[in-house]
């Protein structure tokens, strides 16, 4: 075989790995898949564990407490097409059927409540439960039980009510099958009179100051301002743009926090939620 056949079939070879390595689309619908499957995350998993098997004997499970719903990952939203409702008002919640559990994929990745993904802590994925919620998991074929914290969305795949990190389902002794059928049942934590207060406070007022294209600049913004105005100040990156944002504030003062911020040349600020 001569040099330059050589080179045509490791040409090949490349991008045929180059394509098995992207999730799957339909053809045409490059803008609509992305938006629908939020830029291929909730695509066919193409996922895998970890290179080297570490022992998760020492993990512990998710220590149910209560928090406050986050400010990400609690809105209703849309993947493939198919709308899906978040249950903000949850109480009682028990369901039996098919886990399934994700990895190395998207370790380091951010969950759908602006976390980042750590496939060794107690983490799962469910498409309505509010974010975060605690649930017990029982794989109903050896009766093994784990504690997980719900911080994420999914699984889109038919018959699987919950995605499990890869701590969970070690624990659950599912990792060698894929799947394992369970019971999952949600454990509410009722707030203590201080943590209802401060749960008012927290959830609804945020405001937007500016998106920007300089990291420096929003950073710099935001540790001014916090310390100018008293509240916490952050800045989210989404794609090439950061987004510089104050909050939580105290619904007495957000209406006032507002106009001082326009008065003061923030034209563009407005309320997120």
């Amino acid at each position: 075989m001569n040099n330059s056949a050589k080179r045509l079939i490791s040409l090949a070879a490349l991008l045929l790995a180059a394509c098995a390595g992207q999730p799957e689309r339909e053809p045409g619908k490059d803008a609509a898949w992305d938006k629908e499957t939020a830029g291929g995350r909730y695509a066919l998993r193409q996922d895998k564990a970890p290179g080297e098997m570490p022992d998760m004997s020492h993990v512990k499970d998710a220590q149910p407490r209560f928090e406050p719903y986050s400010r990400q990952g609690n809105k209703d939203y849309n993947v493939w097409g198919a709308d899906y409702e978040v249950w903000r008002d949850v109480q009682n919640y028990q369901d039996e059927g098919l886990a399934s559990w994700y990895g190395a994929k998207f370790h380091g990745y951010h969950t759908s409540n602006g976390e980042v993904y750590d496939m060794y802590t107690m983490t799962a994925a469910h498409k309505h439960l509010p974010l975060p919620s605690f649930v017990r998991v029982t794989n109903t074929e050896n009766g093994k039980q784990v504690v997980v914290r719900v911080n994420d969305r999914g699984p889109f795949h038919g018959g699987r009510i919950i995605d499990l990190s890869y701590a969970a389902a070690w624990k659950l002794g599912m990792l060698e099958k894929g799947t394992a059928p369970v019971r999952v049942e949600l454990i509410k934590v009722t707030p203590n009179a201080e943590q209802t207060r401060l749960a008012n406070q927290a959830p609804g007022k945020h405001i937007q100051l500016l998106a920007t294209r300089s990291a420096d600049t929003a950073k710099e913004l935001a540790a001014r301002l916090s310390k100018e105005y008293g509240f916490p100040a952050r800045v989210e990156r989404q794609s090439e743009w950061y987004r510089l944002q104050m909050g939580p504030i105290p619904v007495t003062k957000t209406d006032d926090t507002l106009a001082r911020l326009i008065a003061e040349g923030y034209s563009q600020a407005y309320f997120l939620n």
